[in-house]
């Protein structure tokens, strides 16, 4: 008589990819997927923060290569046309962004994506973590990217929500709350500190045959500027402080750097992924080739590890 014969295979662990915030540098996140699928890597659970939610409900909504042929087509004029200034509570009230997003890529519920997605905003007034994994894709990403003092805050369940990344800026611990074995994250902030107050490049002086601004920083400071000069704000003699945008991306690289470091630490990846493009700036979205590029490369990187790490795990 002959006995069943069961299989002693073990599970295959269920991968997640922790997306951390970073803005423009988010970009990076398209290269990272891009590279992991062509080793052969799909996660199963993907959470982010931040740009890391908006790349990665792209990704799990099947959405990812309409997604990155748009950023790779954004110039300077067409990320300008998205900033609707705001004096309220943030710079940008980010209504035409997320506008753009709901009529031209496919705006679910998160139940009904390919696979489990998690997105981290922070409750203003509680100050505590939020796990967005429930109701309108758009919705969650809205309270996600909401970066203090850039884009207005978004209310939800009665509570105002904030960017994640003033809590919990590359989120490792939704990914094993969800249920991952193993987790792929990537940081867009190990290399930032003090980048926006290093030495400049001196810049040729613009003619009256080209008058646009070099950068977007240049674009906003100079609205920012014009408003200013209507009270009559100007500089004192002496040395010439930072520009305003330049401190404030400054102290956000500060905060996001030292959280992420103190989270990291507490909730570590199996596997962290760190694209270097401290020479991108927080707003300098048309630069999506270079940040994709950089993603691309930081897990040509790891690659050794990580599938060391993957083959280890399932093997045990």
């Amino acid at each position: 008589m002959n006995a069943t014969r069961r299989s002693t295979a073990p599970p295959r662990s269920r991968i997640g990819l922790a997306l951390g915030g970073g803005s423009a540098r988010g970009w990076a996140h398209v290269g990272v997927i891009r590279a992991l699928a062509e080793a052969g890597i799909e996660p199963d659970i993907v959470c982010g923060t931040s740009i890391g939610a908006l790349v990665g409900a792209a990704y799990v909504g099947g959405e990812l290569e309409r997604l990155e042929n748009w950023v790779l087509g954004l110039r300077l004029q067409t990320v300008v046309s998205f900033l609707d200034f705001s004096l309220g509570s943030g710079l940008i009230k980010g209504d035409k962004l997320i506008s753009f997003f709901r009529s031209h890529f496919v705006d679910r519920d998160i139940g009904e994506l390919e696979r489990p997605f998690g997105a981290v905003a922070t409750d203003l007034q509680r100050g505590r973590e939020v796990w967005l994994r429930e109701g309108r894709v758009t919705d969650a990403v809205r309270a996600s990217i909401a970066l203090p003092g850039l884009f207005t805050p978004t209310q939800r369940d009665g509570r105002w929500l904030v960017d994640g990344g003033l809590v919990n800026p590359v989120p490792v611990s939704l990914c094993r709350a969800m249920g991952a074995d193993v987790v792929i994250a990537v940081d867009l902030n190990s290399d930032l500190l003090g980048r926006h107050l290093r030495p400049k490049p001196a810049r040729a002086t613009r003619t009256r045959a080209s008058p646009e601004p070099d950068t977007l920083a240049d674009t906003v400071m100079a609205r920012i500027q014009a408003g200013m000069s209507q009270f009559g704000i100007n500089h004192r003699d002496g040395p010439e402080p930072p520009a305003m945008l330049d401190v404030l991306a400054s102290s956000i690289n500060i905060m996001q750097v030292l959280i992420t470091r103190s989270r990291l630490a507490g909730e570590p990846a199996d596997v962290l992924l760190t694209p270097q493009l401290a020479n991108m700036g927080l707003m300098e979205f048309h630069r999506a080739a270079i940040a994709i590029d950089a993603g691309r490369r930081a897990v040509d990187a790891a690659l050794p590890s990580l599938q060391a790490r993957l083959n280890g795990v399932s093997d045990s």
